[in-house]
């Protein structure tokens, strides 16, 4: 799909259009249409018109990605626009999470309600980069296998049990139509945006008050990537905001409790 900014964007629709407002998906750190859990996109689709995309760069869509939040969350927004919608809710998973903090800061009246998957507010401290073994792990020229399901999913036996049944649903099921894989200039793009995303400075905490939409703040109990104190942080400094922490997961704990995830998500835009 064409965008007034001229980037061709890759994207996928499932659900139906109701009373429900749509809800667009922004996704991780190296992540395509394919890196999400199908089981999860399922669930979410039952009550409403769920839309996933690659950003600017990211996979089949075009152009070259851009190494700031800021600009990447005006990408999104251009998709948006270009679908016609007027209100959307949005999920965003990790640095999709940033992305969807600063939409609802740069475009508030398109934004209705808010999810925030495994995320950080800006400028906190403690997360300028991820530490080595994670970035080790995720980071690497090509993707390991082995990292990924550590990262996401821990290394408790029922962890990496529920890390493999996903592992098989996003990179097992499609044959038809699979993305392109993202580039090693997303990559660095994207980890630079994660850094600077991540430069000390309490003041920008204060962006904050400036969100002023229902948001759900949600994490793993040990995610390595970005730890649940950052989401207890943002609930805390969000104007309205609630909070689950989900046992025995790690960064990609909405895969691993799919399904609980989906109707905890349901229930919260349903208000």
């Amino acid at each position: 799909m064409s965008a007034a900014n001229g980037i061709e964007y890759a994207y996928r629709s499932v659900g139906s259009d109701g009373e429900a407002l749509p809800l667009v998906l922004l996704q991780h750190f190296r992540g395509n249409l394919d890196n999400w859990d199908p089981a999860l996109i399922d669930a979410l689709a039952e009550e409403r018109r769920v839309i996933t995309f690659d950003n600017t760069g990211v996979g089949a869509s075009t152009g070259r990605t851009p190494n700031t939040v800021a600009a990447m969350a005006d990408d999104a927004i251009e998709f948006i626009d270009a679908l016609g919608l007027d209100k959307v809710d949005l999920l965003g998973f990790s640095l999709g999470s940033f992305v969807a903090q600063d939409i609802a800061l740069h475009r508030p009246d398109l934004v209705n309600r808010v999810v925030l998957a495994s995320s950080a507010p800006q400028g906190a401290s403690g997360i300028h980069g991820w530490r080595p073994d994670v970035i080790e792990a995720v980071g690497g020229r090509e993707p390991s296998p082995e990292g990924y399901v550590r990262v996401f999913f821990g290394s408790s036996p029922e962890g990496l049990a529920a890390g493999q049944a996903a592992a098989g649903r996003i990179f097992g099921l499609r044959t038809e139509g699979p993305d392109e894989p993202t580039t090693w200039q997303t990559r660095l793009a994207q980890y630079d945006a994660v850094t600077r995303w991540g430069i000390p400075d309490h003041a920008k905490l204060e962006r904050l008050q400036g969100i002023t939409q229902p948001v759900f703040v949600a994490n793993g109990d040990s995610d390595p990537m970005i730890p649940p104190r950052y989401s207890h942080l943002l609930a805390g400094l969000l104007p309205n905001a609630q909070l689950k922490i989900y046992p025995d997961a790690a960064h990609g704990f909405l895969f691993r409790h799919h399904k609980e995830f989906a109707a905890d998500v349901n229930a919260f835009l349903r208000g």
